[in-house]
């Protein structure tokens, strides 16, 4: 499939028997479409610029894990292809055989290993694939799949059934977070400069009280059927939270009133993130850049110091060449699309977390994220690991 470019909604449609490959001009590899692909176990190359030279029928070749494209390759290279991708799915089964073995190090460190999904029937695929828990759920795309607002009924049943299907198992929902790349027909937004740090998210929540609480309520009343948690999206500052939380608080009283049941201690938390949503720009998307990591280490220390725990849902989380250095950082928890747990649990176990922190404070005296990138890719090589 070549595009221009795709909505994640257009990509969580896709049927994985029918589309083998896509190749868009526009987005990037963490491009919410390209997440939708990779929860997919589509292979996919976003943003390649010129798309003219495609033309329907000719053979390509999409090389997923590499961001390469090859259009009508010769017999020898699609032989050579093809046999990298029997090699690949070999390694994969390979690691699956052990998913379901705790993610712990080799000097008994545990480490929650959860999955990412965007609708209710994913959850059943991550715990085939090891996740103890689901640490995002993408509940916006309940809003985009329809012409109407999603009722609280709707909403409901669908949180009800992904905390049934984890049988007690975490599992963090984050409330509906649109704007940016995620576009509703249901309600229509303004446009503006910059739509991905703009009015999206927690601030539309905040702003729409009317959709705001259907929402919390439909998660509250899930909440009685499992180990639900709530997670706000965007957060700017400690005054959205309170708001949130009130709301919150008045849709307690409200089921309370009702008479219906709810985890009155329901776990809250907040994202931390950042915008990488342009692709003109994206050789500045350097998750290893020691600016960046010593962001992440500032939210794990001063959520430690307060008795809280942190995870990471986004990309890195599921990038193995990170994973020693998120662990030696003190991440708690790491969430990532199904399919990439096997891969990340059989590092964990294959590593100490001593080791995880000394790697972590050599990349953190380090100076560019391509010195970082270096040095972590050789300690997995040298460990067999890469």
């Amino acid at each position: 499939l070549v595009a221009q470019d795709l909505a994640p909604s257009d990509t969580a449609s896709l049927d994985k028997n029918v589309v083998k490959g896509i190749v868009t001009a526009a987005g990037g590899p963490t491009s919410h479409a390209a997440i939708m692909a990779r929860t997919l176990e589509i292979p996919a190359v976003m943003g390649v610029g010129d798309i003219e030279s495609f033309v329907d029928g000719d053979k390509a070749v999409v090389l997923g894990t590499d961001g390469i494209v090859e259009i009508n390759p010769s017999d020898a290279d699609w032989d050579e292809y093809t046999n990298q991708a029997a090699a690949f799915q070999e390694e994969l089964k390979r690691l699956r055989e052990s998913a379901n073995l705790e993610a712990t190090t080799t000097d008994g460190h545990h480490v929650e290993l959860f999955g990412n999904i965007g609708k209710a029937k994913d959850a059943k695929n991550a715990l085939t694939m090891g996740a103890q828990g689901i640490g995002l759920y993408r509940t916006e795309f309940l809003y985009m799949e329809n012409d109407e607002l999603p009722a609280e009924d709707v909403q409901f049943e669908e949180y009800k059934k992904v905390a049934q299907d984890m049988k007690g198992k975490p599992v963090i929902i984050r409330t509906m977070d649109i704007g940016g790349d995620k576009e509703l027909k249901c309600l229509d937004l303004p446009s503006e400069m910059n739509p991905f740090l703009g009015y999206r998210a927690i601030r539309i929540s905040l702003n729409r009280p009317d959709i705001f609480k259907v929402q919390l309520r439909a998660l509250l009343r899930a909440s009685a059927f499992g180990d639900i948690h709530i997670m706000y999206p965007m957060i700017a500052s400690v005054e959205e939270v309170k708001q949130a939380n009130a709301m919150l608080d008045e849709c307690k009283e409200e089921l309370t009133a009702e008479g219906k049941e709810f985890n009155k201690d329901i776990k809250v938390g907040i994202m931390i993130e950042v915008d990488r949503m342009n692709e003109a720009i994206g050789s500045l998307y350097q998750p290893l850049h020691p600016g960046v990591l010593r962001l992440i280490k500032h939210v794990i220390d001063a959520s430690h110091e307060q008795g809280k725990f942190t995870g990471m849902c986004g990309e890195l989380a599921s990038d193995p060449v990170a994973t020693m250095i998120l662990l030696g950082l003190g991440l708690d928890e790491f969430s990532m699309t199904a399919s990439s747990i096997p891969l990340i649990k059989n590092i964990l176990r294959s590593v100490s977390k001593a080791e995880c922190e000394e790697v972590a404070n050599k990349a953190l005296t380090m100076d560019t994220a391509e010195e970082i990138t270096g040095y972590a890719k050789s300690v997995l090589i040298e460990k067999g690991l890469l």
